[in-house]
């Protein structure tokens, strides 16, 4: 039985894709972290597979991206039918020279267990079948009690994240509820093993012939399993519509009578666009869908879990080491509500356009569909799930208003936006050196910035890193800093960067400050600014 009288850094409630993200960022940063989970098996059948462009970056940071990659389908490509034919296709990432496609498609036993062997490597306390029963959250700590097959015993933390999935126990032993939407529709899941030659796109059919008067959705994903989803109705019997005799042809009616299929999984699943009030009650944090839930039209789900960890992980580990306020993990909070929020407009409305509920709804969604085959400004209107996207924390306390015009494609408080560049003449990309601090990048700076810089370098939290245009760094160039060579100038043009310009990242590759001609005091203001000393 584990000791109770150790008191923990972190204990992370929930071993799924939210948890262990925020274990292995918190133990790469050098904090212990516990994590406990009431059963000791990945997740069964795909459920969550539309893994995001961003939350990819953010698993590259946690050295697990590469492997969800190469064992994933990649995709960039959406289509949408209406009935018979095509009316619209988009390109989620129309721009060349980027590390990540758009999306992967990835089962989500396998992204549980890569983040888990990681996790393993790291030697996080993994704890399977220890279910949290009871919580005692105190001003300095938090008490959980644990049940498992050898007993009960108390586990004290600092801080206590509960990740524990959109039913939460541990959200409904504090009191607290999530509050939203309920929507009164079903959807049948078949993951089905087949040999098909359809493109790696994402597919969505309106009133198709096949199923009339509802949706269908199909993903290819890795092993020769496709994902089809029908929209079945409120009526529908879910336990007669799971049998296989009355799945197979719904199935067949989409594919073909020629084409031959095993079925690896079937469920069926409703859904709710909710949150709770608050992500803080004391010692204890919500993230992941035990915080928000959403429909599952935009793959907004998983995706915007991994990013509440991506938030929360650099603001805990700071308060830890004693380097940053309390206030800062509000800020996680505060952020994280609002890309919440932002996530629920767009799934509520996806929701509203693909299941329209008057005859008037249905009308406007029609027209639109006709429409949009010849005209942009009703493509615009189409909604078959307005995919996932990061958050812009533009109204941050965090950030330090510009006084500078910028254009490019990253706003104050956006994330950073990935680019090639060069490092020792060596192919590289710029996301691959933001994260472990704060980093200011310079780029192209003068002689005489150069000893307002080797002053900032001094910064503990700060890493200073040099860009410069063109194939290589000037001679002149000063030694001591990491430096970059931008060969296809796209780091210039996409954040609108001029010579001697410096632009600030958060641990998380937001971008917090920016400054055309920057002086080192107002570096350390924004700095100091950006890990809650100042509000």
């Amino acid at each position: 039985m584990p000791s109770t009288t150790q008191q923990h850094p972190v204990v992370v409630v929930g071993a799924g894709p939210v948890g262990l993200s925020l274990a292995i960022d918190l133990a790469l940063r050098g904090q212990a972290v516990v994590v406990v989970d009431e059963g000791n098996t990945f997740s069964v059948g795909s459920r969550a597979i539309c893994f995001a462009k961003r939350t990819l970056d953010i698993w590259d940071r946690l050295d697990v991206g590469e492997r969800m990659v190469d064992k994933g389908v990649s995709w960039n490509v959406g289509k949408v039918f209406f009935r018979d034919e095509e009316v619209w296709n988009f390109n989620l990432l129309p721009e060349p020279l980027h590390r990540r496609p758009a999306f992967i498609n990835l089962q989500q036993y396998y992204c549980e267990g890569y983040l888990y062997e990681k996790a393993q490597a790291l030697g996080i306390d993994l704890r399977a079948k220890h279910k949290v029963i009871a919580v005692d959250n105190q001003r300095e700590y938090s008490a959980l009690t644990i049940e498992t097959p050898e007993g009960e015993y108390t586990l004290h933390a600092d801080w206590v994240v509960a990740c524990d999935g959109a039913r939460s126990p541990l959200r409904g032993m504090i009191g607290e509820n999530s509050q939203g939407r309920i929507f009164q529709d079903r959807f049948l899941i078949a993951d089905v093993r087949m040999k098909a030659h359809y493109p790696a796109e994402r597919w969505f059919w309106f009133d198709p012939p096949f199923h009339p008067n509802q949706s269908v959705l199909l993903h290819s994903q890795p092993d020769d399993v496709w994902r089809i989803d029908f929209q079945l109705g409120w009526d529908a019997d879910p336990i007669e519509e799971i049998k296989e005799e009355n799945v197979r042809p719904r199935v067949q009616a989409l594919l073909g009578k020629e084409v031959d299929f095993d079925f690896e999984w079937i469920s069926i699943y409703t859904f709710a666009c909710e949150r709770m009030d608050k992500f803080r009650f004391g010692r204890v944090l919500f993230a992941g869908d035990s915080a928000h839930r959403v429909s599952p039209f935009g793959a907004r789900g998983a995706n915007s879990g991994v990013q509440d960890t991506d938030n929360l992980a650099w603001k805990l580990d700071l308060h830890l080491r004693g380097l940053a306020p309390e206030s800062l993990i509000d800020t996680y909070c505060s952020e994280r509500r609002f890309a919440a929020d932002e996530n629920l407009r767009h799934s509520s409305r996806a929701t509203d356009f693909i299941t329209p509920k008057s005859d008037i709804s249905k009308l406007f969604r029609d027209t639109v569909l006709r429409l949009a085959k010849e005209h942009d400004f009703a493509r615009s209107m189409v909604n078959s799930g307005r995919l996932s996207t990061p958050s812009s924390y533009s109204e941050s306390p965090l950030n330090t208003p510009d006084v500078d015009a910028f254009a490019g494609a990253v706003c104050l408080g956006g994330v950073a936006v990935d680019a090639p560049l060069r490092h020792h003449s060596e192919p590289s990309w710029w996301l691959s050196h933001l994260g472990k601090s704060f980093t200011l990048a310079m780029f192209n700076p003068s002689d005489a910035q150069l000893p307002a810089l080797k002053e900032l370098q001094q910064q503990p939290l700060l890493e200073v890193v040099l860009i410069y245009p063109g194939q290589d760094i000037p001679t002149h160039a000063p030694s001591g800093f990491t430096m970059l060579t931008d060969h296809f100038g796209m780091w210039q043009q996409r954040y609108d960067a001029q010579s001697g310009a410096a632009f600030l990242f958060r641990p998380d590759q937001h971008l917090t400050a920016r400054w055309r001609q920057p002086k080192a005091d107002l570096v350390k203001a924004a700095l100091s600014r950006a890990c809650g000393h100042l509000i």
